[in-house]
């Protein structure tokens, strides 16, 4: 049916530079139509292939060492270098990764255990919440939640410390998560201490 539309569209289809002749019906009466002729469109002659460009150098091309040669696809390659591949390159071992798991765990164990102190502390009246981003969740069960972010962005630090270029970024990739985990164990060990 499309096949069928094309025909009829590229059939009816005239010239631009021809001017288009209004039709005006017939006043005769019309009898029976005519026998149609179909007609076969032949089949159009198509191009040749493009065919592979060559050059030839005058005796000027000589003198500047490129006289001779011819040009042909796939003659030599562009580059001599291999190719870069587009995935960077993981620097990390499997050894890093596993500790990278061990203070990831570490860091949010720390952070848990802070927000249970904290929340022990200030619900018993022994003190209150000395950060004032976390002195609004510090009566609730949201303190839980609110002190794994901090632990979360080091884990994130840490794995593109891991997966740096630089090879001094690399060597301290554990870094930020142990702060995170030692900070967090300090305060609860402070906070512990206060309440009995």
């Amino acid at each position: 049916m499309i096949f069928s539309a094309l025909v009829l569209f590229c059939c009816n289809t005239t010239a631009a530079d021809t001017p288009r002749i209004p039709e005006t019906p017939p006043a005769t009466e019309l009898k029976s139509p005519a026998p149609v002729e179909v007609t076969v469109e032949t089949e159009r002659v198509k191009p040749d292939a493009p065919r592979p460009k060559t050059r030839t150098f005058s005796n000027t091309d000589s003198e500047y060492g490129v006289g001779g040669e011819t040009i042909t696809p796939g003659g030599h390659p562009i580059l001599d270098a291999p190719v870069k591949p587009a995935v960077a390159e993981s620097y990390e071992t499997s050894r890093q990764r596993k500790i990278w798991y061990g203070l990831m765990a570490a860091s949010h164990g720390a952070a848990a255990f802070d927000a249970w102190t904290t929340r022990r502390a200030v619900s018993g009246g022994y003190g209150v919440e000395s950060d004032p981003l976390q002195r609004p969740f510090a009566h609730s069960g949201a303190i839980y939640a609110t002190t794994q972010v901090t632990p979360l962005i080091m884990d994130y630090l840490g794995r593109r410390m891991m997966r740096s270029r630089h090879s001094w970024i690399r060597q301290a990739w554990w870094v930020p998560q142990a702060a995170s985990a030692s900070v967090s164990l300090g305060a609860a060990v402070h906070n512990y201490r206060v309440a009995p």
